[in-house]
């Protein structure tokens, strides 16, 4: 496939096993690091949804990669049926390509790709530079943006710290595995506790849980309760599933945790109204953090039913 903007020539060709490299090359030229030894082709392979490698990425004359959109099939489940969707993942324009239609053109043909393979729905969380684009140009609905608990922990974050020494850094992730051994689980991922409001949600079966795993996460044990988390410069909350009653207490010896880590802060993203939403929210303040997004193919669905958690995010 070739398009001409009048300046360049480019094709477009669909994501593949073989050309994820590509997508690694990309990723260094936008954001200036090389990304995590084969995140992409462990991003992409989406096997368990019965369809993988939804996206396209465009090449200049050079066949140098210059763009790229993709997306990541799934399975939102609305109290008792499971459909096939798909949520929104990377986007990358080259810095020397940027505003020629590229992002438009690929995510119109992605959308094209889901359509045929049965995907009724798209959703995403998309950061402020592309959340028009989404709306306007692509015809997306957006939906109720997510909100982030921010819990401060310690003083001196010890993890950023000794991130910057490259001497440390493996130090630092055994540290981190014998603070977090007492409490951890040897299951991937936990269930949406979003289904226990009664709410639609990402259905994450064991197969959708083994998939996560392209990220490092772990599911910890405190009480009675059980945590999906992640520890970057801060200790990440994916989900929980915790008693109301066991909440506080549940809290109070998380940011311990988090503290003998070195951790400065504990964060938690979610939709409003559910309950995890109102726990948080009766003792910490949030703020807005991502919009959220909906392409539904069908036209049909509720979407003001659907309520996500930061493990929802394709980051996580």
């Amino acid at each position: 496939m070739k398009s001409d903007d009048k300046t360049h020539e480019y094709r477009i060709e669909r994501l593949n096993g073989e050309n994820l490299t590509d997508v690694e090359k990309l990723h260094a030229a936008v954001y200036g690091k090389i990304p995590p030894h084969n995140l992409f082709p462990m991003k992409y392979d989406t096997a368990f949804a019965a369809i993988q490698h939804v996206g396209f990425i465009a090449y200049n004359t050079q066949n140098m990669p210059v763009a790229f959109y993709g997306v990541i099939p799934c399975f939102i489940r609305f109290e008792d049926k499971i459909i096939l969707a798909a949520q929104s993942a990377d986007t990358m324009t080259h810095p020397d390509y940027r505003y020629k239609g590229l992002f438009t053109e690929l995510a119109s043909l992605t959308y094209q790709l889901c359509r045929s393979s049965g995907i009724q729905l798209v959703f995403g969380f998309p950061n402020q530079n592309s959340l028009q684009g989404f709306i306007t140009k692509l015809g997306c609905d957006r939906g109720q943006n997510l909100y982030c608990f921010v819990i401060p922990c310690a003083v001196f974050s010890l993890k950023r710290f000794l991130g910057k020494i490259p001497a440390f850094r493996n130090w630092y992730k055994m540290y981190r595995q014998k603070v977090l051994k007492k409490y951890l689980l040897s299951q991937h991922g936990i269930a949406n506790s979003v289904f226990n409001d009664g709410y639609a949600g990402v259905y994450r079966d064991h197969h959708y849980r083994k998939y996560k795993t392209y990220t490092n996460n772990d599911v910890i044990k405190i009480g009675d309760s059980t945590l999906w988390v992640k520890t970057n410069n801060e200790l990440l909350i994916g989900d929980i599933l915790v008693k109301p009653e066991d909440f506080e207490g549940m809290m109070d010896k998380l940011k311990k945790i988090a503290r003998k880590m070195g951790i400065k802060e504990i964060h938690f993203h979610s939709s409003p109204d559910t309950t995890l939403y109102n726990l948080f929210a009766a003792s910490y303040e949030s703020i807005q953090s991502f919009a959220v997004i909906f392409k539904d193919f069908t036209d049909s669905l509720k979407t003001d039913k659907i309520k996500f958690t930061s493990a929802d995010i394709d980051t996580f």
